[in-house]
């Protein structure tokens, strides 16, 4: 049997950039990516603290540096730009592996993204 179990989680940041006009994504700085092991192209869940919404979307690589997280597409209008998120990724793992799988948690300076 398998489960889905949380994988990685880059919580509380704050959303820089919104666009409507792009196709639909996240857009997340590559040294966040790299820090909470989550790759271009990977379902990632939204929670915004803010407003209480719910989404599911796939991932794009942001320039590296900065902090930028840009919501894209149809997500533009469930945040608003300085609203705090919560980024998801989870998997799928045998139930005895799930029992001593340890997620990638990580923990950005929501005033500016970067890791501290």
């Amino acid at each position: 049997m398998h489960i889905q179990v949380l994988k990685s989680k880059i919580h509380r940041v704050s959303v820089t950039e919104a666009d409507l006009n792009y196709i639909g994504s996240i857009t997340i700085d590559q040294d966040l990516m790299d820090a909470a092991n989550v790759i271009e192209g990977e379902k990632v869940q939204i929670v915004n603290i803010n407003n209480g919404e719910r989404l599911e979307t796939y991932v794009i690589t942001g320039k590296r540096g900065g902090g930028g997280i840009c919501l894209n597409g149809p997500a533009a209008r469930k945040v608003a730009v300085g609203d705090i998120i919560i980024i998801i990724s989870y998997c799928s793992l045998d139930f005895e592996e799930a029992k001593s799988f340890k997620p990638t948690l990580i923990f950005p300076d929501t005033a500016t993204n970067s890791l501290v």
